[in-house]
């Protein structure tokens, strides 16, 4: 095998993982030590907290006075399965999937709740035709986790529709401009963009999907952490901090940090910024080299998840079994040299790495990657011939 140099410089930190992601810059345990440990949630201090998280959600995301945001169970899958269960059923549903967990929506929409719906499907690094109709529910992501595609903008919502949308918007929170008014039911978790603790979801409600909640009762059984309402009405304290059932005050402390940080940069646009310095660092730095971007199309491209394949002609010549074993050893070899941890690509999508550029992460580090990309594609290769 051919000895293929190493490049002089590493990230300072390689947590490029999309989830959980990176903490926030210095963060250390210590940020916990103020956590309401032994305490009730449903105390006064602890009431307060979980209020005070959803206030400066609010605030830094710029989500209108009348939507609600709720703290809710099982990070954001239990999030957006609350919504989708408690809301989908009047009207006939267009669900958009270009991944795996926009297929992970279809199936509940479909094959759980049997309803009627269209389902506009693309391969993995493209996009399906939007098309939403006014009169139709829909259920789509924001930003595909595991493809690395974004949707460019809410255009294509009608302002005057008459069903609701529910987006799944986890890995767009905190680093993507949402379109409030084109967003009914929204959906995110506290370990994506903000780094922060697993666990818990965030599920923000617009007027409209309110207006659904309590004029609508599902056909079907109703969990305990799926109901919203109570006597036909909205259960208010939920959106006030009286979750449904118990979070961690940890979680909720390390999230609090997260949002003082989140302050100190600039808000959403110095998170925004953040992220697009770090995609574009990455697009600079595999410029030319051995790998490119699955999401051809720069107005579709993630600026978080974002998902790159190898063009190395050596790799283009390998059956499909290769690739994947070939794309593994690569991870593999990024992982053993300590510069990138956790970046393989997702098992169902086209073979490559994933690597994450939220907010949390500097891009100094990114830059200090890229080399590491080049070397770890030409150590495979070598150790192949």
């Amino acid at each position: 095998m051919t000895e293929v140099t190493k490049p002089a410089v590493r990230p300072a930190r390689p947590f490029f993982s999309s989830g959980p992601c990176a903490k926030r810059p210095g963060w250390t345990p210590e940020a916990l030590k103020n956590a309401l440990v032994s305490r009730s949630h449903r105390s006064k201090p602890g009431k307060a907290r979980l209020k005070d998280a959803i206030d400066r959600t609010r605030k830094i995301l710029g989500v209108p006075a009348d939507y609600r945001i709720g703290i809710v169970p099982a990070s954001d899958t239990g999030a957006m399965e609350m919504a989708m269960w408690s809301m989908l059923g009047p009207r006939e549903v267009d669900l958009y999937a270009w991944e795996s967990f926009g297929e992970d929506w279809v199936t509940d929409t479909v094959k759980q709740l049997k309803l009627k719906a269209e389902v506009h499907k693309a391969g993995y690094g493209k996009l399906p035709e939007l098309k939403s109709t006014k009169d139709r529910d829909v259920v789509f992501l924001w930003n595909g986790t595991t493809s690395g595609v974004k949707v460019p903008n809410g255009d294509w919502i009608p302002a005057d529709r008459e069903g609701i949308t529910i987006c799944d918007a986890t890995s767009a929170a905190f680093a993507m401009d949402l379109p409030w008014d084109k967003l009914d039911a929204t959906t995110f978790s506290w370990q994506k963009v903000l780094g922060g603790e697993a666990a818990h979801g965030i599920l923000i409600l617009s007027p409209r999907a309110v207006a659904r909640l309590e004029s609508y009762t599902p056909a079907w059984p109703m969990p305990k952490i799926f109901r919203m309402t109570k006597g036909g009405k909205v259960t208010e304290g939920l959106f006030e901090g009286e979750t449904i059932n118990t979070p961690s005050m940890v979680a909720v402390e390390d999230y609090l940090d997260a949002l003082t940080w989140a302050e100190s940069v600039g808000g959403l646009k110095g998170l925004i910024a953040r992220s697009n310095a770090n995609l574009k660092a990455l697009a600079d730095g595999i410029n030319g080299g051995a790998f490119g971007f699955l999401a051809e199309n720069e107005a579709i491209r993630s600026n978080t998840s974002v998902c790159i394949k190898v063009v190395d002609p050596w790799f283009a010549g390998l059956n499909e079994e290769a690739q994947a074993e070939a794309a593994k050893k690569i991870a593999s070899a990024l992982e053993k040299e300590g510069v990138a941890l956790d970046v393989a690509g997702y098992r169902a999508a086209p073979p490559g790495l994933r690597i994450w550029c939220g907010a949390t992460v500097e891009e100094a580090d990114v830059k200090a990657l890229t080399p590491w990309l080049n070397w770890a594609v030409a150590q495979v290769k070598a150790s192949a011939s």
